[in-house]
C-alpha cells in the first residue's frame, strides 16, 4: 500500500470510530425511546447502519494491520508497485497514466490501477519503450510504455 492509501484508510477509520459510531449509538437510543421495537423502522434502520459501520471498522483495522507501506519515491528502474506509468494505446493513439497500487486503494477513475488487474500484471517488470499485450474481458489491447515515474 502506498503512504497516501494508508493515510486515507486511517482517516476513514478514525472518522468511523470518533464520529459515525457515536452518532449511530445515539440514533439507536433515540429510536428505542419511540416504543415497540418490532415495528420501529428507525430502530431497524439504525441497527443496520451500525452493523455496516462495525463491519467496515473491522475491515479497515485488518487492512491497516496487514499492510506493508511502500514509498514509491524510494524506487526506480523497471515497472513495479507504486510506479506511475504513461501508456499509449496503439490502436486509438490515446495516452493514459496509471499508478499501480494495492487492491484497497485502487480506483480506475482516479488513475489508481489495482496491482492484480490484467494490465498491471502485464506491466510489471517492463521498461520505457516496451510494448505490452493485455488480454482483457473486452479483448486484446496493445500498449506502448511512454514513461515510468516513482513519486
Amino acid at each position: 500500500m502506498t503512504p497516501k492509501g494508508h493515510k486515507a484508510l486511517d482517516t476513514e477509520l478514525r472518522l468511523l470510530k470518533s464520529v459515525e459510531r457515536p452518532a449511530i449509538i445515539k440514533a439507536i437510543a433515540e429510536a428505542r425511546e419511540h416504543g415497540d421495537l418490532s415495528e420501529n423502522a428507525e430502530y431497524h434502520s439504525a441497527r443496520e447502519k451500525q452493523s455496516f459501520i462495525e463491519g467496515r471498522i473491522k475491515e479497515l483495522e485488518s487492512s491497516l494491520g496487514l499492510a506493508e507501506v511502500i514509498n514509491p519515491s524510494t524506487l526506480s528502474g523497471s515497472i513495479k508497485f507504486g510506479a506511475t506509468v504513461t501508456l499509449l494505446d496503439e490502436e486509438t493513439e490515446k495516452e493514459t497514466a496509471f499508478q499501480i497500487v494495492g487492491k484497497t486503494e485502487a480506483n480506475i477513475e482516479n488513475g489508481l490501477l489495482n496491482i492484480q488487474s490484467p494490465l498491471a500484471r502485464a506491466l510489471i517488470g517492463k521498461e520505457i519503450g516496451d510494448s505490452v499485450e493485455v488480454k482483457t474481458p473486452g479483448g486484446t489491447r496493445d500498449y506502448e510504455i511512454l514513461d515510468v515515474k516513482y513519486s
